[in-house]
């Protein structure tokens, strides 16, 4: 049992220059000290940071409009001391001063001792409090180092690459993304960004309960279940105490207890009649209520309660695409060969503190996306428990990355260190949700690596990726998979130099269905995008009115503000991300005849496109199951106001694309194949599901004619032709509908042509089928 007071609330925060601090030794350790100091002090919320305490106080505009981003580097060379009083009446030696997340190197200063350091944001930092705190009034200061000059202290060595921006980040533990990236702006940032309280725990207590399932029967519904606890106690013997498991769900329930022998016990149950969890479209998502209860006779000592999956999650794979396509890449849930209907999940916004006020809003548009995985990538934070509660409770699996991405990380001992302190911090936070479906160990630096040294480092060399995460997952989290990277080159991928069944299918990013994506030959597409333009009424919010239209100047480049919004981290038309503009403009090219010549009806064209590509994407791995097994798509939502591959602006406002989306991810979905040999085919896909027979119609938008009905039988788990039209060359919108023996009935459509098309007579289909679902138009 443990009780908290919360810190959280109004602070004072004092921002000042590096060279001032060294030039004055400025040390401070008391709030008198910092109230008196020559420097900006203004006052601060926590969780927060210092970008936003600064726009709250009016120092600077709003960090998210025009090119406002740009004018907060100047603070990345300020010191920041945040700094509270509270009053605290009970003291014990057990009391400890918690912060879930302090970004980043800081020193934790109570009533004027130094008691802590921290270097990673990423996770918790826990002090011992009770020596330095007294009873009444306590002071709390919390020194961060401006990151950018302390980064200076650590070597990085000619191996150790990052992409542009980002060669900072390799020194100390902190989410990749806010050095800068093609998705999100460059605010590196400082601040207490999760909540921060004193803690009195139990004498005898828990330190850690885990649950899993070692193997499940399920046509016998039957399961193993093992209980890994660990426990603190002063006693020298374990006289008289216990430990018991017990879950419940429904008319079903576990019950294991055992007398300690150590600290560190394993309770081992066999589970009858057993309700299984699986993802959505597969089965249920059963949910065992657990309580795991230390006992001294009758008394509770400590207890932990959660809720609990019985599932075994594999992952069959090979290690390349051969000559003749074969391969695999596929998830296998209780002994179903699962379809993986996937976007991934990005940092909800530019500043960390926000992530937890924007997550019930992204969680409800996850549910409605029709997706059973969301891939957690790996340049973000770590997201929060509710997040994952959300999962386990709709079949969302998750895969998640260790946050690592697209460099090459020192391999000294102290940066291994710190990633092991990490790694396993987060395994036992996230371990018992049954959602969890695969640890992977970082985003695309196998690819990175064997790129940038053309084949001269080899990627499995790496020890953060091949020892330091492998063993920790292992060690804390035995029944889950783990890949050392996405896309994984491991040695058999290296040595033959081959494709690998799982890739991040980007290519040039031309014609959608240009011969990149369509002689793609992957298993599992991890990620996969295409760009679409918000709508005005949020470009306006973030684009000054003089620079909204064109988007491109005359040089067919981007535009100060769309650049800065692109993500650029400064204005020149040649930095690494200057492409972004032009290139969604190029993909407006590419589909219609004629780029419209004002905002509006640009934007339109921007989603009609994304749309389009979206959905052929996700329905080409639809159509070519059992091969294919899954598509992760890039992505759901915006980390903040821009233009991206995104279906959904930061403000929440869908783009045409989502609606397609959600129409091609329907458990059952009647689709189209492209043309080959002047025939069409028409494909029934089911993800699991039963055995049924479905009636259903392909019309013509602009003709209203009826160009096929018919009934047909549709597997469990199944893709497969069920008619043949012959091939259309000029532009025609076909509409499907369908309705199956249950009642349910759906919809979805089909282009003939999707390039160098008729704005207006598509527009038009679109128009008169309901299927112009725009959004802040």
């Amino acid at each position: 049992m443990e009780k908290r007071v919360e810190l959280n609330g109004k602070w004072g925060l004092l921002l000042a220059p590096n060279s001032d601090v060294k030039q004055n030794g400025f040390e401070p350790t008391t709030v008198a000290e910092l109230e008196s100091a020559p420097y900006l002090n203004i006052p601060a919320t926590v969780p927060g940071c210092m970008e936003l305490d600064l726009y709250a106080a009016g120092i600077e505009p709003d960090p998210y409009f025009s090119q406002n981003p740009l004018l907060y580097q100047k603070y990345e060379n300020r010191h920041l001391w945040y700094y509270t009083t509270f009053e605290c009446d009970e003291i014990t030696p057990q009391t400890s001063l918690c912060f879930e997340g302090i970004d980043t190197v800081a020193d934790i200063i109570l009533n004027g001792k130094t008691v802590g350091h921290a270097e990673n944001m990423l996770i918790g930092h826990t002090f011992c409090a009770g020596e330095y705190l007294k009873q009444g009034k306590n002071e709390l200061i919390v020194h961060i180092l401006p990151y950018m000059i302390a980064a200076r202290d650590h070597a990085i060595a000619p191996l150790n690459r990052t992409q542009y921006y980002n060669q900072a980040a390799l020194a100390y533990r902190k989410a990749a993304y806010m050095f800068g990236w093609d998705i999100m702006p460059r605010f590196v940032s400082g601040g207490i960004w999760k909540p921060v309280y004193l803690v009195q725990k139990s004498a005898e207590r828990f330190e850690q309960c885990y649950l899993y399932t070692v193997r499940v029967d399920a046509k016998n519904n039957t399961a193993a279940l093992v209980a890994h606890v660990q426990f603190d106690t002063d006693a020298d013997l374990f006289d008289g105490m216990k430990i018991t498991v017990d879950g419940v769900c429904g008319d079903s329930s576990f019950h294991g207890e055992k007398r300690p022998y150590h600290t560190y016990e394993n309770i081992v149950m066999n589970l009858a009649g057993a309700k299984f969890w699986y993802p959505k479209n597969y089965g249920e998502q059963n949910l065992y209520d657990v309580v795991i209860r230390l006992w001294r006779g009758d008394e509770v000592l400590d207890e932990q309660s959660f809720r609990f999956g019985v599932r075994v999650i594999d992952l069959e794979r090979t290690s390349v695409l051969e000559s003749d396509g074969s391969g695999k890449f596929g998830f296998v849930v209780n002994g179903k060969k699962v379809f993986c209907l996937g976007t991934n999940w990005v940092p909800l916004d530019a500043f960390p503190c926000r992530d937890k006020e924007r997550l019930p809003m992204a969680l409800e548009l996850l549910g409605e996306s029709g997706c059973n995985m969301v891939r957690c990538w790996g340049g973000n934070v770590y997201e929060d428990d509710a997040f994952f509660d959300f999962c386990d409770e709709n079949g969302i699996m998750v895969w998640q990355d260790f946050c690592m991405g697209c460099a090459i990380y020192p391999e000294d001992e102290r940066f291994l260190s710190m990633l092991e302190e990490e790694a396993i911090a987060v395994i036992k936070r996230l371990r018992n949700h049954p959602s969890l479906s695969l640890w992977a160990g970082d985003n695309e630096n196998d690819a990175f690596i064997k790129g940038w040294f053309n084949r001269h480092a080899n990627p499995n060399d790496i020890p953060a990726t091949r020892k330091v995460l492998p063993m920790a997952v292992r060690n804390h989290d035995p029944m889950r998979t783990f890949i050392p990277s996405s896309p994984y080159v491991d040695s058999v991928a290296f040595e033959r130099n081959m494709s690998t069944p799982e890739e991040h299918l980007w290519g040039p990013r031309d014609y959608f269905k240009g011969q990149y994506y369509k002689r793609a030959r992957s298993c599992f597409a991890s990620e996969i995008g295409y760009h679409g333009c918000p709508s005005p009424k949020s470009l306006e919010k973030f684009i000054a009115q003089d620079q909204l239209y064109p988007v491109l100047d005359a040089n067919d480049k981007g535009t100060p503000d769309y650049l800065v919004h692109a993500a650029s981290m400064d204005t020149n038309i040649t930095s690494p991300y200057a492409y972004r503009i032009p290139l969604m403009v190029k993909q407006v090219r590419n589909f219609f005849d004629k780029e419209a010549d004002n905002l509006c009806d640009f934007a339109k064209q921007s989603q009609m496109s994304q749309a389009e590509a979206k959905k052929y994407f996700i329905e080409k791995f639809r159509i070519g199951k059992p091969h294919r097994s899954g598509i992760i798509w890039w992505n759901l939502l915006d980390g903040w106001p821009q233009v991206s591959d995104a279906v959904i602006d930061w403000y929440g406002c869908k783009k045409l694309a989502f609606k397609f989306i959600q129409r091609s991810q329907q458990p059952i979905c009647l689709m189209f194949d492209e043309p080959d040999g002047g025939k069409i085919k028409l494909f029934a896909v089911q993800d699991g599901g039963k055995d049924q027979k479905i009636t259903y119609a392909v019309r013509n938008v602009m003709t209203d004619e009826v160009l096929i009905e018919g009934k047909a039988n549709v597997a469990a788990e199944s893709s497969a032709c069920i008619a043949t039209l012959g091939a259309v060359e000029e532009l025609e919108f076909w509409v499907i509908e369908w309705t199956t023996e249950d009642g349910i009935s759906g919809t979805n459509h089909f282009t003939t042509k999707t390039e160098h098309v008729s704005y207006e007579e598509y527009l038009a289909a679109l128009q008169k089928c309901g299927m112009d679902e725009f959004e802040g138009f």
